[in-house]
Order: structure tokens, then sequence, then C-alpha cells
């Protein structure tokens, strides 16, 4: 019997950036999956856990939980969403009724790059840029320390034709944005960006790819500051073909 893979978009891709979304189903599609997309779907609870309002928290991840209940899998072009439900929902869930199940999604829920090497054992989707590019990746943090996500989407990314990918100094430092770090610690956050947008100006690349949006969303913000020609996009649009 066919596994049932569920996408989940993520809030700020389906509010800010839908075409990262689209790219992402369009890089499933590529690899075989046939995601369905379940409507009823809201945020997984993030925002509110790190704020420290658990209560709140629950509420959200037990709606996450009966919306995603029916699949064998969920996939999410962001690693930091994945690593929300895959460690935090057993801790959330601990002494409740839906400990199981929420240790079940834990389990089942993967980043784009991590499903199709680790899950799906694929390496080449046949991209083909329209144009030579040279690109650095930056490893956010939730994908890279929580998920251990780094050789995943290299191992893609050395298979797309016209992209050569180049080390950048600093490519697994944070780069300030931690959702409301930037906001309550916005002095040190501005200075740990200031880091990375060095980084990225002294590398020799056209653009630098990541997999989570809100990195790309802030550093971004950055760079435009700085008039600076290079950009972040996400690892699902190259994936795609889209840049």
């Amino acid at each position: 019997m066919q596994q049932r893979v569920a996408y989940f978009v993520t809030c700020i891709v389906d509010t800010v950036f839908p075409h990262i979304g689209e790219a992402a189903l369009e890089v499933l599609e590529r690899a075989g999956v046939r995601p369905e997309f379940p409507f009823a779907q809201t945020c997984c609870g993030q925002p509110a856990f790190n704020s420290g309002f658990t209560p709140e928290a629950r509420m959200v991840a037990e709606h996450f939980l009966e919306v995603f209940a029916p699949y064998d899998a969920i996939v999410t072009p962001s690693g930091s969403c994945a690593s929300m439900v895959r460690h935090y929902y057993p801790e959330l869930f601990r002494d409740h009724p839906q400990r199981a199940l929420a240790e079940r999604i834990a389990r089942n829920t993967f980043e784009l790059t991590e499903f199709l090497v680790d899950v799906l054992g694929i390496t080449d989707l046949g991209t083909t840029l329209r144009a030579p590019v040279r690109a650095a990746i930056h490893d956010a943090c939730h994908g890279y320390r929580g998920l251990g996500i780094a050789q995943q989407p290299r191992a893609l990314l050395r298979n797309v034709r016209n992209l050569t990918l180049v080390e950048m100094p600093g490519h697994d430092q944070c780069c300030g944005f931690g959702g409301l770090f930037a906001i309550k610690m916005s002095a040190i956050s501005s200075a740990m960006l200031q880091d990375k947008l060095t980084n990225i100006v002294h590398t020799d690349c056209d653009v630098v790819i990541t997999g989570d949006a809100s990195c790309m969303m802030h550093i971004n913000g950055g760079l435009q500051r700085q008039q600076s020609r290079q950009r972040v996009v996400h690892v699902a649009e190259v994936l795609a073909g889209r840049i």
C-alpha cells in the first residue's frame, strides 16, 4: 500500500513566500511523491512554545495532531518547524492523552531535503538552471543543529546542473533571527546579522541557499539595506530550477 504523504507549508511560507511553497511541491512531485495538502492545517505552535506560552502552544499543536494524524509522513520546507514537531511535541504532550500520537507524528515529520535524501534515497532531481550560478550555503540553526541537516542539501545541490557550490566562512553561524530573539534582543541580533552579511559579501557567490524562509527574510533585509547584489534563496527554489 502506498504511503500517504502530507505537505505542511508553514506559516511564513504560506503568508509571505508562497512561491517557496509551490517550489517545494514541485520538487516532491519530481521525486515521484504525490503529497496531499490538508487545508485545515495552521501553525505548529512554535512561536507560542518559544515564548513560554506552553498551554497555548499545546492547543495549536493539538490541532496539528488532528489534521496530520491520517498520514504516514509529513514533509515541510522548514528545518525550524520540523525540529519543533520532532523534538518538542513529545515534550509538549508528555503527560497528555495524545502522547502516543504526538510521538508518532514527531517520528514521521521531515524537512524537505532530509525526506528526499534520507527517506527516499534521492540525490539527483534532474534540475538544470537556466544560467550558471555560484552559490554558498547558510546552514539554518534548527535544521543544522536540531536535525543534523548539512549533507542532505549539499548532496542534492551538487547534482543541479549550472550550479557551482562554494563554502562560505561561518556557514553554520546563526544569522541572528531566531524568531522573537530578533525583537527581544535586537542589538545582539543585529550584530549577529552583520557578521553573517560580512561573510556573504566576502564570498565569491551570486546567491546564498538556505532551508528556512525566516533566515532568508532576515538576511535579505540586511543585504538590501547594504545595497548588495547578493541574495538568499530557499533550497526548494533551486531544486525546482526557479532561480
